[in-house]
C-alpha cells in the first residue's frame, strides 16, 4: 500500500514533508520485536526516529524524502526533541 504525504498532510496538519535529504548516519538496533531505526539528516542537530518490524538496508549517504512530526523524548529526565518519522522514501 503506497501512502501519498499530500493526503498525509491533509489528514494531519502537524505533519512536515521535506524532499531530497541527504542522509548522513543511519543507526538500526533491536528494541523488543521491532527494530528502531535513528537517522541524522545533513544539517539538522536532530534525530529522525521510526520504527520497522526488519532492518533495512543502510541509509546512510542516501537522498530521502521524509513526512515527520516533532515530539519530545525523555532520556534520564533530560526532554530531547526527536522527530518521529510517518513516512520514509529513498529519492
Amino acid at each position: 500500500m503506497q501512502s501519498d504525504p499530500k493526503d498525509l498532510l491533509k489528514k494531519n496538519k502537524e505533519l512536515i514533508h521535506s524532499n531530497d535529504l541527504k542522509v548522513t548516519s543511519h543507526v538500526q538496533r533491536p528494541q523488543e520485536n521491532w527494530v528502531l531505526h535513528t537517522v541524522m539528516i545533513e544539517g539538522y542537530q536532530v534525530p529522525f526516529r521510526f520504527k520497522r518490524q526488519g532492518k533495512y538496508q543502510s541509509l546512510k549517504g542516501a537522498r530521502v524524502n521524509l513526512t515527520y512530526y516533532p515530539t519530545t523524548e525523555s532520556v534520564a529526565g533530560i526532554p530531547l526533541e526527536v522527530m518521529k518519522v510517518v513516512r520514509i522514501k529513498r529519492s
